[in-house]
């Protein structure tokens, strides 16, 4: 069965540097209209990395819940065009200064379809190197430290990584590749 939305009007009610919000007014496969609040958003990369052995985090202050977040590196693509994998490389270097190595797309995973159309490529990067210092905007805080596998896996255990896209692929990473 077909259960696409037909967009009857779509109002703009934000657009900003990072995301758009809008209201659409959708016809819905049995003729009826609804309502949906949606949010556009260019898209993220987040990479879980392995050097030496050991795995790669940074740890940085999200305002929206107001705490401190474990994370792998991530970030936003620049724009829809932007080749996720450049994107990727981009944000490591930035967020860590480290480069190289050999790297694969491990899984692309949605944080919220029903309000959101973001994407998150996920990628895997073996032997990358510290080549530079962190290249961090103005606006960002970000302490980079190295954990052994075994102590992320008990971390990923114990719920210290809460932000959904960082935490499908380190289960996918402990599920396949460990």
């Amino acid at each position: 069965m077909d259960f696409t939305e037909k967009t009857i009007q779509r109002d703009v009610k934000y657009s900003g540097r990072i995301f758009t919000v809008t209201q659409d007014i959708v016809e819905l496969p049995n003729g009826k209209t609804s309502t949906r609040d949606l949010v556009f958003h260019t898209g993220a990369v987040a990479v879980l990395v392995i050097r030496d052995g050991k795995m790669l985090l940074v740890r940085q202050y999200r305002k929206p819940l107001e705490m401190h977040f474990l994370e792998i590196p991530a970030g936003k693509l620049d724009s829809k065009e932007e080749v996720p994998l450049e994107a990727a490389k981009r944000e490591l270097e930035e967020e860590t200064g480290y480069t190289g190595g050999e790297w694969e797309e491990i899984m692309i995973v949605s944080a919220n379809p029903s309000i959101m159309d973001n994407l998150c490529h996920c990628f895997y990067a073996r032997n990358v190197k510290k080549t530079n210092n962190q290249k961090l905007d103005d606006t960002e805080d970000i302490e980079v430290f190295l954990r052994s596998k075994e102590e992320v896996k008990k971390m990923l255990l114990r719920g210290e990584f809460i932000q959904s896209m960082m935490v499908a692929p380190l289960w996918k990473y402990f599920t396949i590749k460990d």
